[in-house]
């Protein structure tokens, strides 16, 4: 896959991210029933791109708004496969 980055603006200010496999998959990995704010917090920390790190740690400071922001940059980067399942 190559590189991507995926620009969200929020609140009239862009914030740019690159995810890629290894931040991705790692955020899965580390996300379990009764942990799943820091995986994701980790996760878009690791992705931003160096001149959205001060936005990022501005929005961060809202409740919801990791899980909110890795929605949004993972709907783009990992999209939904359609899968069927043939008889």
């Amino acid at each position: 896959m190559t590189k991507k980055i995926i620009t969200l603006t929020i609140n009239e200010k862009d914030i740019s991210f690159e995810p890629n496999i290894t931040a991705y998959n790692g955020m899965i990995n580390d996300m379990s029933m009764d942990n799943k704010v820091a995986p994701l917090t980790t996760y878009l920390k690791r992705i931003v791109t160096a001149e959205s790190k001060e936005y990022l740690d501005e929005l961060l400071s809202f409740p919801g708004a990791a899980a909110q922001l890795a929605e949004a940059v993972n709907k783009e980067y990992a999209p939904k496969l359609d899968i069927s399942i043939k008889n």
